[in-house]
């Protein structure tokens, strides 16, 4: 039996703390015995959850004895961790103890340097705090978890779900998994990353000077754009915009034009019953081929499997 410890941290997320207990401690195996024994430990002896006050049950010398420590994520990610538990993660790496991150949880991590030099995930809304705060982790937003051997990242609450499961997977086996995520009412593996839940609508490095093209494309992006087209609707020659859009978004302006198409192409595959040929023309492609492959590409997943994970369904439907 393996032993996880959940780290209970100041202001903790409750879902967070709440997910891995559940997840671990209903595992079974074929023979009926538990696969995991499920404590939680912390520097206090009760912790604030949101509105769930939390009762710890051990001391951080419980990460001494543990197999895997789940690090939940702070609805203030960026308040300074007691250096108390920052030491205890950094003595249970040394000892080739297992750690996993929920969330923001990676925040946590990285503070600790546990994460220098290494690929980690976390939630999309934090990209920009986490990149500037710890430049030197190598943050990957396509993934929903990461697995660098003994250090495990995911990037939201929900991906947290898959981690556990991967990780039941990686101890018991795929039979045992396959149970703890029917149990669970959640696949064992999802399709694609995180780049499918990142909001359509949030704003990515406009500037005021690129602002009035950047409107002509999103009203023009239907049509069959050329840079020259582009150029001319900015009244500037094709060599200046191309420098202006590398210099103030980090794309080239048909990279941007694909990526106002995508975004259409979501709302589309949301909200409507229109087949992927005709979504494909309606926004600005040049063949169904061409559309289904770029948006594998930005998203990770077919636009049809897409439609299925984000169109709404009716009630009992």
């Amino acid at each position: 039996m393996y032993c996880v410890v959940v780290l209970a941290l100041p202001d903790a997320i409750a879902f967070d703390m709440a997910m891995p207990i559940e997840a671990f401690g209903r595992v079974r195996l074929p023979d009926g015995r538990p696969g995991y024994r499920v404590l939680v430990a912390g520097p206090e002896t009760s912790v604030q959850a949101g509105p769930l006050e939390l009762r710890v049950e051990e001391g951080l010398e419980a990460l001494e004895w543990a197999d895997l420590v789940v690090v939940p994520g702070r609805n203030d990610p960026l308040q300074p961790s007691p250096p108390e538990v920052l030491a205890a993660l950094r003595a249970a790496y040394d000892r080739g103890t297992r750690i996993a991150s929920i969330c923001v949880g990676a925040f946590t991590l990285a503070e600790a340097g546990l994460l220098d030099g290494r690929k980690a995930t976390t939630h999309w809304l934090t990209a920009d705090e986490f990149t500037s705060r710890y430049p030197a982790v190598r943050l990957d937003l396509d993934q929903l978890y990461t697995d660098n051997g003994s250090i495990l990242t995911s990037a939201g609450a929900a991906s947290g779900l898959d981690l556990c499961l991967y990780l039941v997977q990686r101890d018991y086996g795929m039979a045992v998994a396959a149970d703890a995520a029917r149990l669970a009412v959640a696949p064992l593996h999802r399709s694609g990353g995180q780049a499918q839940y990142i909001l359509r609508n949030r704003p990515t490095y406009r500037t005021a000077t690129l602002e009035p093209v950047l409107a002509w494309i999103e009203a023009h992006a239907h049509r069959a754009l050329t840079l020259a087209d582009i150029a001319a609707a900015a009244d500037t020659s094709v060599r200046t915009l191309a420098r202006r859009f590398k210099d103030e978004t980090g794309q080239s302006p048909m990279q941007w034009v694909s990526g106002v198409r995508i975004r259409h192409a979501q709302e589309l595959l949301e909200t409507t019953d229109h087949t992927v040929d005709r979504i494909a023309a309606q926004t600005g492609f040049s063949t169904t081929s061409n559309f289904r492959a770029q948006f594998a590409q930005t998203l990770g997943v077919t636009p049809g499997a897409y439609r299925k994970a984000f169109r709404p369904r009716p009630a009992g439907g």
